[in-house]
């Protein structure tokens, strides 16, 4: 299972990319194998102030129906609006391609109470899923 160094994680199984004061949000390679097949993705507006642990949207799969978390607060100043109209993309490119929004960070301390990749892995296996 893939699990970027250079990423931060949630333990609800949501991933984050830093590069600057743009963060972007995905969810794990554990988390779609987990959901199986994506039907359907709903993301918020660019323009929504999310605080961290809120909602930012909600996945559907065969199996069930989740939200996903925003890891740190901010603004959403883009949509992926490829995995709206193509959902399946996040069980082939949860990291790459199928990123679901970019936030303009508003609290970057937030990010250093993220796991990283090493403390990701150990939750993991500590659940007997890796």
């Amino acid at each position: 299972m893939a699990v970027p160094k250079d990423y931060k994680y949630t333990k609800t199984h949501e991933w984050v990319k830093v590069e600057g004061d743009v963060a972007t949000i995905g969810i794990t390679d554990f988390a779609q194998s987990e959901l199986g097949d994506i039907t359907y993705i709903e993301l918020p507006p660019v323009g929504s102030s999310l605080n961290q642990s809120d909602s930012l949207g909600v996945i559907e799969s065969v199996k069930a129906a989740s939200d996903i978390y925003s890891p740190i607060s901010g603004e959403v100043i883009e949509d992926n609006t490829n995995v709206e109209t193509t959902p399946e993309m996040v069980n082939s490119s949860p990291f790459e391609d199928a990123w679901l929004v970019r936030l303009k960070v508003t609290d970057q301390s937030q990010i250093d109470n993220l796991l990283d990749a090493e403390a990701y892995e150990k939750l993991l296996e500590e659940s007997g899923s890796h």
